[in-house]
């Protein structure tokens, strides 16, 4: 193993690639190396922007024995076959959510991983901010009563046009087959994941209402239901028709808990309460679990529980009905 880690960016495809390139540089324990991409144009802009080689050719690059680690942000609908072939060749993954299409793909990534002895980590960089980890402590102490309603909601403008141009989110998010989905699947992710934290990873039921407001053939704007077997009910939101402040909600029996990241506020029964620093991120923990050699537990459980509730949502909102969660 290279000292600092030797990593490599494998496609570009994602608008957060260039920032996960960037924390590989700039981290202390990694070194970015090489870019991958099946397109060539983009790909080679890619390494240009971070001074380091562009390779079309993937077998090479995995094949390279002093490669100690690759960035996925590749389409979601190919996530499977590259983590797989990057854990058989010995790549530690550091990948940008959903773990992948379905849920058994999910688990056979995990389970790619598990067998290479490689560490597997997903970027799930709301668990470790610090309103997170206040919220945790509020719920812990019981402050809320019994949780009855939570909700969740972040989106922002990317898909909405001015001026007569296009607005900045990529296209090709809305590509139905690279991406799988619109909003929900990419921006919901982060709501998803927290709903789950907050009010359980296992509702009863799952419905969607999913809309597009700029047209491009994919949701820009989207809530989920969840129904929980306690009676609790989970709202998700995520758009990218509208650039609203990142908002939770939680209620329960005896309190109320409301944050929003304008001003990062926090409130507690209409009392503010300081929001410490994020933890570390997932890159962070990444190189950790790599140093150590530990295995990234929490994360990649709820990597493959976010991977079924998006499942669950996106053919939840294609027959239009609540579905049975499973």
């Amino acid at each position: 193993m290279s000292n600092p880690l030797k990593i490599a960016t494998l496609s570009f495809w994602h608008v957060h690639a260039g920032d996960y390139s960037r924390q590989a540089q700039e981290h202390p324990g990694t070194e970015l190396v090489a870019v991958w991409d099946d397109n060539a144009e983009r790909g080679k802009a890619g390494a240009e922007q971070f001074g380091t080689e562009y390779t079309g050719d993937l077998d090479a690059l995995l094949a390279r024995e002093d490669l100690d680690g690759v960035v996925i942000t590749t389409p979601t609908d190919v996530h499977r076959d590259i983590m797989v072939k990057a854990a058989e060749a010995g790549k530690h993954i550091f990948t940008e959510k959903v773990l992948a299409p379905t849920v058994a793909e999910a688990k056979e990534i995990v389970a790619a991983t598990d067998a290479a002895g490689v560490k597997l980590i997903v970027s799930l960089p709301r668990l470790y901010h610090g309103y997170t980890q206040a919220i945790k402590e509020v719920l812990a102490a019981g402050t809320l009563g019994k949780l009855t309603y939570g909700r969740v909601r972040l989106s922002h403008d990317g898909a909405i046009g001015r001026d007569g141009k296009d607005g900045w989110l990529p296209h090709r998010f809305f590509d139905p087959k690279a991406a799988i989905g619109g909003a929900l699947t990419d921006l919901g992710c982060h709501p998803v994941y927290l709903t789950q934290l907050f009010l359980g990873a296992t509702p009863e039921t799952v419905s969607a209402t999913y809309r597009s407001v700029a047209g491009l053939g994919l949701e820009d704007n989207a809530v989920v239901v969840a129904g929980y077997g306690d009676q609790t009910i989970g709202v998700i939101e995520a758009g990218f028709a509208s650039d609203n402040p990142f908002t939770i909600e939680l209620f329960g029996t005896e309190g109320t808990l409301t944050y929003t990241d304008r001003g990062n506020v926090l409130l507690v029964n209409g009392e503010q309460v300081p929001v410490p620093e994020h933890a570390p991120d997932a890159f962070a923990q990444w190189v950790d679990h790599i140093t150590n050699g530990t295995r990234a537990d929490d994360n990649i459980q709820r990597a493959v529980e976010l991977t079924r509730l998006v499942v669950a949502a996106n053919a939840a909102a294609e027959a239009n009905r609540v579905i049975a969660y499973s």
